[in-house]
């Protein structure tokens, strides 16, 4: 018993060695000892390996049932103008056709059979399996190499890596609460503020590496400054943590209980977060104020915001809300784009808590994204609020290579507005009634 006692202890030292000494504080000022990259190249290997391994396999057994292909409705993306006049065979489109109810009978269908807003909020489909467990309904064929190399995947993702990650994230978490605590006491200076960018920067960067976070930042000359607003792409709620390793942010938020709200009023403490209470959320005129007086300070940190409202599978960008863009001040846009081969980054939340979704990315094999910081936007003399956000929404998505769709993320919970629908009967309507060239997109 006493040797076993004195082997637990050993194993104990070396778990805090290893926690405090190899990765907590040189995550803290910021380097790398290379276990990070090293780790992610031996996946990249072992995970090509697995898809030639699987390609053979199939090959080998033609019977094996493959995936289904995505994109099923081929869209031509061609006016409403142009398929009117292919259905009826004629040059003129005055007055009503039967026929006409045959283009909106096809598009309806095809928006049933390959919907563009419901599947941006599934998980990403994977061209060959990752090796876990959660992505292998498309990828049947197993082997005798695959599934030793599965098991052992099983044993270091939940035995080693979930321990070491929920450890890490504890410290970080409390080191978070601690720090802004004890930093808020000091009166309003110079000091507080630098010593509460450090508090902020140490925490994530600790939280970032127990995900494994392989992190690339592209254009860094372009990173968010003081009195601006961040906008990015949503996909996850670390998309947070991914963005504050870089440089600090003021948060923006609903206040909550629990460890959550104590989370919260420690941070507002050393830091100018712009928390609101629930009554306040619903009044968008006290929002836009509080979120103005903010950043015509000048001197605060940049204001963090994901306009799309909620997360997206990282294949596409979708509709940004205007209020982010009628604040005022400069735009700093942000692209935001995950690797889903090591893992799915992506939180679906009517599917899962956050407790599990986070257990779910503990558990996967590593976090590697890459963020590119673009060039400050400002609206220009001619546009509206919701032009300007349009635009900086194309400039996230051809930089991140993801799809722009001008759907509104709450579809993901509510039923298509009236609005749309009556813009799809006006444009019919100007088409049948002036007979002329309108050259609408289609929007079904």
């Amino acid at each position: 018993m006493e040797d076993l006692r004195c082997v637990a202890m050993a194993g104990l030292q070396l778990w805090l060695f290893v926690v405090v000494f190899l990765i907590t504080l040189p995550a803290m000022f910021g380097l790398s000892l290379g276990v990070t990259g090293f780790y992610i190249r031996i996946l990249v290997w072992l995970l090509e390996w697995a898809t030639l391994r699987i390609q053979r396999g199939r090959r080998e057994q033609p019977s094996e049932p493959c995936p289904l292909l995505s994109g099923l409705i081929q869209r031509t993306g061609s006016s409403m103008k142009d398929d009117l006049l292919q259905l009826r065979s004629s040059d003129s489109l005055d007055g009503f056709a039967l026929s006409d109810a045959v283009f909106f009978c096809s598009r309806g269908l095809e928006s049933i059979v390959d919907d563009q807003v419901t599947q941006r909020f599934s998980s990403q489909e994977l061209d060959s399996w990752n090796l876990l467990t959660r992505t292998n309904q498309n990828f049947r064929y197993i082997s005798l190499r695959l599934t030793i190399i599965w098991v052992i995947g099983v044993f270091m993702r939940y035995c080693i890596l979930l321990p070491l990650r929920i450890t890490l994230a504890v410290m970080g978490l409390s080191w978070l609460v601690i720090g802004t605590t004890l930093v808020g006491f000091l009166s309003e200076s110079s000091l507080k503020s630098w010593l509460s960018e450090l508090v902020h920067l140490t925490c994530y960067r600790i939280c970032a590496r127990g995900l494994s976070a392989t992190i690339r930042y592209h254009n860094r000359e372009n990173r968010p400054r003081t009195g601006g607003i961040c906008v990015a792409n949503h996909t996850t709620p670390i998309d947070v943590v991914i963005l504050a390793n870089d440089r600090c942010y003021a948060m923006v938020g609903q206040i909550h209980g629990g460890l959550m709200g104590i989370m919260q009023r420690s941070m507002l403490r050393s830091c100018p977060h712009v928390w609101f209470e629930r009554s306040e959320m619903k009044d968008r005129h006290a929002v836009t104020r509080r979120l103005r007086a903010h950043v015509a300070a000048q001197t605060k940190l940049p204001i963090l915001i994901f306009p799309e409202g909620t997360c997206v599978n990282n294949t596409s960008v979708m509709m940004f809300k205007k209020g982010s863009f009628e604040i005022g001040g400069t735009i700093y846009p942000v692209a935001i784009k995950y690797d889903p081969r090591f893992g799915d980054a992506f939180w679906n939340s009517s599917k899962y808590t956050m407790v599990s979704y986070l257990l779910r990315t503990m558990t996967s094999w590593a976090v590697v994204v890459d963020v590119w910081y673009l060039p400050p936007m400002s609206i220009r003399v001619e546009e509206d609020a919701a032009h300007f956000a349009s635009r900086v929404k194309s400039a996230i998505a051809r930089r991140g290579g993801l799809l722009d769709l001008s759907w509104d993320g709450a579809l993901k919970r509510g039923k298509v507005k009236d609005s749309l629908k009556e813009e799809q009967q006006r444009m019919y309507s100007s088409i049948i009634s002036m007979g002329t060239g309108w050259n609408g997109s289609i929007l079904v």
